[in-house]
């Protein structure tokens, strides 16, 4: 290792909250990508604009109270809180500008042609106009609340993520007053002009064309019959972001429910951390909201209208028009669960052998029978599960429950503090314990992240215990969209392990030993350490080294020196990192042999894996932990080991190197921490890995794979 280079040293870090916008800013491209379907750019849109609020609700709000505490932490990138804070704000202003631009100029232009009409209302027709005044009439108006801002009346609490009007008033004498009224978020953003927009008719079929107009505009041209006697002046959109970083003071808490409950009501007034204003706002009304919403001029974001993207949701979720989406796909399940199905025993398949699953390509529904086995089965004793983002309509929990009423014991650690996720998983751990379960809220200090269900089911004279391992979470909705694996078992050894987990969880236990897991806290850092360094030592000796890990961030600093001490001694590093990433690839010296891709597509990429050559000793692992601080200190998390010869090279051949191969939804990191997206060379035919896997999700067997579309990895790649 070159004794001059500084693997400390700022200059080989990028800071984590623009690596952060960097993804942004690739999930825009996928907006602005003529190649997808209208409503899935609307889509992205919407994905952008709700990653956006989350960034200012929980990256920036952190940074400020940092920089208002005159904290001048210097991060490892170099820069301090006020530097950040400038570098994101002009990022986001540009990815800002760049959404709305599109939205305005490009996107809603080709959905009108394409029939799906968001109309100004100032654009509508006479008939148009009638049935939209009679809504408000009818819908809107009941549900206003104007407030007033006088003496008597002092600035209303605005809500977080609230899109308000700032209404100017003038009365008999020429006085001129403000009033704020918020846009109802209990009725749509977008308002269907007609029954049938966003809808089937009722004999079945789909129209062709859906008009909306925005509730924002409905009510302020309605202004004027809720301020009776009175001039309505001019009404300007706003829209708030608070900080949503709950900081839990879990040392002193008693009642760890009741202190997320607590937590969350105060997160309700938090400080604010983001003003948008349309762009036609004067100074006068900017200064207003400034000096009561207690903010600073760079706190205000200046934007041409619609105000929050997200809303854009509505229109792709409830327009049916099929043409202008990705075809549909359905996952599938394995002939191994299609046998079960029909014999009736799950158990006997997990027990013939390992059964991998990876979703969205495989159907999550064999895991919701293995629970509702579990819950049927006389000879099972107990099942216990940790639970992270369950969703609302959970068939999850359900068979949690039917296994509860049928004499099951029943163990469930309810994560309370998965974010934005704290009020349902509150709810679903009430009920739990009302119904019986064994419910656990999650440890002081630490935030359970892994996923693991343990089934324990008598067998003969003993026991034995069947196992599902994964590296998402266990909700059927997001199982659709969200990329990950997972592992079904009934192995001794990880079985044991699990049980230990399980007692450290909801017990006292002190065991911080494993047998082949790879636990955080405990020996998750040392244990991903070692497996690294043994890579390096075989670099070292002249053999072939090579690591590839799949997921979706790196920040740590001490793992990043540590890949940048593999690349210098020879291991050959590839990483598919889906956002953030602070290591810079391809730095002469240090990560010459380091390559970064993020792949954006139809689904997120949400698993992780960790791929060892060892020296032709294949090893791979997989987990719910990505290379972050939280994950490897502040999380209970799980690393396990994939034994399958099999599995391990279908995870080898079918996904990792497919993955690496892409050179259509693939972008690769520059030194700068840009990002370049591949296109695929005139010789070569294109790789959408997605795609491939699509077409691919019935055939486990690598030697049975279609490889066609398979070619050497692109140089830019670093094969």
């Amino acid at each position: 290792m070159p004794e001059s280079v500084d693997l400390s040293s700022p200059s080989l870090y990028i800071n984590r909250e623009l690596s952060l916008l960097e993804f942004q800013r690739r999930v825009l491209e996928e907006a602005l990508d003529e190649c997808n379907p209208l409503l899935e750019r609307l889509k992205f849109l919407a994905i952008f604009g709700s990653n956006m609020d989350e960034f200012f609700m929980v990256r920036v709000s952190g940074i400020r109270k940092q920089a208002e505490a005159h904290i001048m932490e210097v991060f490892r990138d170099g820069l301090t809180p006020p530097e950040i804070l400038a570098a994101t704000r002009k990022v986001s202003l540009e990815l800002y500008g760049s959404a709305l631009h599109s939205l305005n100029k490009k996107l809603l232009p080709k959905l009108d042609k394409a029939g799906i009409h968001l109309m100004e209302y100032r654009k509508l027709t006479e008939t148009q106009l009638k049935k939209v005044d009679d809504y408000f009439e009818e819908v809107v108006y009941p549900v206003l609340t104007p407030l007033a801002l006088d003496p008597g009346h002092p600035f209303p609490h605005i809500s977080n993520l609230s899109l308000n009007l700032a209404i100017v008033i003038r009365d008999k004498k020429g006085n001129e007053r403000f009033a704020r009224l918020k846009v109802p978020d209990t009725l749509a953003r977008l308002v269907p002009i007609k029954r049938s927009s966003g809808a089937a008719r009722r004999d079945g079929t789909i129209p062709h064309h859906h008009y909306f107009v925005w509730l924002e505009q409905v009510i302020a041209a309605n202004l004027a019959s809720l301020f009776p006697g009175l001039e309505v002046v001019a009404a300007y959109p706003f829209r708030i972001i608070r900080d949503a970083d709950v900081q839990i003071q879990e040392i002193e808490a008693d009642d760890l429910l009741e202190t997320m409950q607590q937590s969350i009501r105060k997160r309700r007034f938090a400080s604010v951390v983001q003003v948008e204003i349309d762009e036609s706002m004067p100074d006068s009304i900017r200064e207003l909201l400034i000096e009561n919403l207690e903010i600073k001029p760079n706190d205000v974001y200046v934007l041409p209208a619609p105000l929050g993207l997200s809303s854009l949701w509505q229109v792709y979720s409830h327009v049916e028009r099929h043409d202008l989406k990705f075809p549909v796909y359905q996952p599938v399940a394995p002939k191994v669960f299609e046998e079960a199905a029909l014999t009736g025993d799950i158990f006997e398949a997990i027990k013939q052998g390992n059964i991998l699953l990876h979703h969205p390509y495989d159907s999550f529904h064999p895991v919701i029978d293995f629970l509702r086995a579990a819950a049927r089965d006389p000879n099972v004793l107990a099942i216990k599960q940790t639970v992270y983002r369950v969703g609302q309509n959970a068939p999850v929990v359900e068979a949690l429950l039917e296994a509860i009423e049928r004499g099951k014991q029943v163990a469930v650690l309810v994560e309370l503090k998965a974010r934005f996720d704290e009020e349902s998983n509150i709810g679903w751990a009430r009920m739990l314990e009302q119904e019986g379960v064994h419910v656990v809220y999650g440890l002081v200090g630490l935030k359970v992240h892994c996923k693991v269900t343990m089934v324990v089911r008598k067998e003969g004279d003993g026991i034995r215990r069947y196992l599902h391992l994964g590296t998402g979470n266990y909700n059927a909705v997001t199982s659709l969209v969200y990329e990950d694996i997972g592992l079904f078992t009934c192995d001794e050894a990880m079985a044991s392990d699990i049980t230990d987990l399980f007692n450290h969880l909801t017990g006292y236990s002190t065991k911080h030993d494993f047998r082949k897991l790879l636990v955080a806290p405990f020996n998750l850092r040392a244990g991903l350490e070692k497996l690294i360094r043994r890579e390096i030592e075989h670099a070292q000796a002249g053999h072939k080294a090579h690591l590839i890990f799949k997921v979706n961030a790196i920040v740590d600093p001490y793992f990043i020196e540590l890949l940048y001490e593999a690349s210098q001694a020879g291991v050959k590093v590839d990483l598919l990192v889906r956002s953030m990433c602070c290591l810079k690839p391809g730095v002469k010296g240090v990560s010459d042999n380091v390559s970064v891709v993020s792949i954006v597509g139809r689904y997120l990429e949400h698993s992780r894996l960790y791929y060892f050559y060892n020296g032709g000793m294949e090893e791979i692992y997989m987990s719910s932990a990505d290379l972050m601080p939280r994950n490897l200190n502040h999380r209970v998390e799980v690393v396990f080991p994939v034994e399958d010869a099999e599995h391990v090279c279908y995870l080898r051949e079918k996904i990792l190197a497919i993955y690496l191969s892409d050179n259509l939804r693939a972008r690769v990191m520059q030194e700068d921490g840009r990002y370049l997206r591949l296109q695929p060379p005139s010789e070569e035919e294109a790789v959408d890995v997605q795609e491939f896997l699509m077409k691919n999700s019935r055939e486990k067997d690598p030697k049975k794979l279609s490889l066609s579309p398979i070619r050497s990895l692109p140089s830019i790649v670093g094969s």
